[in-house]
């Protein structure tokens, strides 16, 4: 099988899980997927993640947090920046995702981070995804 987004395929695993009531999700591993989990729960938007190391590339297994009344914190993921199209943007430019109730994740010369990170480093880069 031929995967050409692999960050998509990873923010589609996530949304699913959640979506499913599942406690955790097992995704295949990349640094860059290390980083975007790294920042969903610096976020609070799972509860841990753990790196499990195979013969192959590995695996994250993300723990995924719910509220009291089991509803999951995540309430929506969507890819910005495509394999087709990549969106590019200034500091100026970094957006706003329901009005900072969610984030924005941004890959840029300082590496994979957020958008109220990137604010404060002031640097504008690939916008990943959003996250509310």
């Amino acid at each position: 099988m031929s995967m050409t987004d692999p960050i998509a395929d990873f923010l589609t695993r996530v949304r699913n899980a959640s979506r499913a009531g599942h406690k955790k999700v097992d995704i295949p591993a990349s640094r860059m997927k290390r980083e975007i989990t790294k920042i969903l729960l610096a976020y609070g938007y799972i509860k841990d993640y753990l790196l499990i190391r195979d013969d192959k590339q590995g695996l994250i297994r993300i723990y995924l947090k719910y509220d009291e009344e089991e509803k999951s914190v995540i309430n929506g993921l969507k890819r910005i920046s495509k394999p087709g199209q990549r969106k590019y943007v200034g500091v100026s430019d970094i957006p706003r995702v329901y009005n900072n109730i969610g984030i924005a994740i941004l890959s840029s010369s300082k590496g994979i981070i957020s958008d109220r990170d990137a604010r404060k480093l002031r640097v504008g880069g690939e916008v990943l995804c959003y996250v509310w």
